[in-house]
């Protein structure tokens, strides 16, 4: 395909546009052109510890879901256990590679501690080895206090925030007063007693609260004969679940399966919603900058109509012309989205070390306001908590959005430079030379 300018074009438009952007009588094109790159920089870095940041927070909280409660793919109805768990077992290869499988049954209930204290949990039945063959879950639920030991019918494993609602600790007795089950089982029931074995801890606050472990044997004594059994299916790319259901319903069309999108459909919808918002706020700096450098490029058309004059009764096409400005633009951006993009980096990878500074720098400039209004106080003064729990969470960044970015911060430059351009398309030579 043949390119719209020759090679020899090209060069003197890049050669134009370099002169353009050093020679100035009156010095303000250099500082704008700084000023530009500036805010082209500072946005692509903004916005890119921003939504890197973020993707830290919810991915901490999407973990925990995938790997404690929801899995990647629920499964239930299967009428040969055996079957399909072999048919997983062939699945370990492929588009849709099957990482861990885990029978489990769950109810909803009301527990009650050794001092009367009573709140609502859910009880999971698992294997007792779960915490053995499934690295997610163990790296997820992490014990705080005690262990993870279910290898008895009455042993019990409850979420930190439960524990402390329940005012129970390792070793004490906690009953589950009403349990929903199948009608073989009684709703409400004081013999259904268990002791705690172990106290854990996850990055999902509602998990903590509300989420309590028995052994798979004590689930079906508890639970009822009817009460269904479920596959938490556990891929290793979680964005394969339709592929994995789908091959699913050809060889089992009497299983149900349910992905992790629907299961938590309505948080994950709020995160989306967060996310996008937050984009769109910090996406407002790429505004300001373009219209600043449609503003410059503006002023520079204005101030170089002369010289544009002079190319023009040269030889050069209107198109040309206009393509020295929008060259001017693509430097512009790129000197600007490349500095950003590589500090922007720089600060994820280091954004533990970013908080402290900020708790830090909050804490000093506190202690020095206070010790001008009250110098009594500040000894008592600390530093905000807060930081140091943001600085445990690593930023993540997400190549595609980061990519995005990138080239939004160019791609804004250019815009506003081929906008502010086509003023060129409008003068003529004869209007121009007349005038001066």
């Amino acid at each position: 395909m043949a390119l719209p300018f020759s090679s020899a074009s090209l060069k003197w438009i890049y050669f134009v546009s370099k002169r353009f952007s050093k020679v100035d009588r009156k010095g303000r094109t250099a500082v704008t052109s700084a000023l530009a790159s500036l805010g082209v920089g500072f946005g692509v870095m903004a916005l890119l510890v921003v939504i890197s940041v973020m993707n830290g927070f919810q991915m901490e909280f999407i973990d925990a879901i995938m790997e404690i409660s929801s899995c990647h793919v629920r499964v239930e109805n299967v009428r040969d256990e055996d079957t399909f768990l072999s048919w997983c077992n062939q699945k370990q290869t492929g588009p849709y590679a099957v990482k861990t499988v885990l029978p489990f049954y769950e109810a909803q209930g009301l527990m009650v501690g050794s001092f009367g204290r009573d709140s609502a949990a859910l009880v999971r039945a698992v294997s007792e080895d779960i915490y053995e063959t499934d690295a997610g879950f163990c790296n997820q639920a992490r014990i705080i206090s005690g262990s993870f030991d279910l290898s008895e019918d009455d042993f019990i494993v409850l979420g930190c925030d439960l524990a402390r609602a329940l005012g129970a600790r390792v070793g004490s007795e906690v009953s589950i007063f009403a349990l929903s089950g199948s009608s073989d089982v009684s709703l409400f029931s004081k013999d259904r007693k268990f002791t705690v074995t172990g106290i854990f801890y996850s990055n999902y606050a509602d998990i903590n609260s509300s989420y309590s472990f028995i052994s798979l044997k004590s689930g079906k004594k508890n639970f009822g004969s009817s009460a269904s059994l479920i596959y938490g299916v556990k891929l290793k790319d979680s964005q394969r679940d339709a592929i994995f259901i789908s091959n699913l319903k050809e060889d089992f069309p009497e299983a149900s399966a349910e992905s992790w999108r629907h299961y938590n459909r309505t948080f994950f919808g709020a995160l989306r919603v967060e996310k996008n918002m937050l984009m769109l706020m910090v996406l407002l700096i790429f505004v300001v900058v373009a219209v600043n450098i449609y503003n410059g490029m503006r002023r520079m058309v204005y101030e170089r109509r002369e010289d544009i004059a002079v190319l023009t009764a040269l030889g050069a096409k209107a198109k040309e012309v206009q393509s020295v400005f929008i060259v001017k633009g693509l430097v512009t951006g790129l000197t600007g989205a490349l500095p950003g993009f590589i500090l922007g980096l720089f600060l994820c990878v280091n954004i533990g070390n970013v908080f402290m500074l900020l708790s830090k720098g909050q804490y000093y400039f506190s202690y020095f306001i206070q010790m001008l209004i009250n110098p009594q106080l500040a000894p008592y003064l600390q530093e905000n908590p807060m930081f140091r729990i943001y600085a445990n969470i690593p930023a993540r960044v997400v190549f595609s959005e980061a990519a995005a970015i990138f080239f939004f911060g160019i791609f804004s430059s250019l815009v506003a430079s081929w906008a502010a351009g086509r003023q060129i398309l409008k003068l003529t030579v004869s209007e121009v030379l007349r005038d001066d």
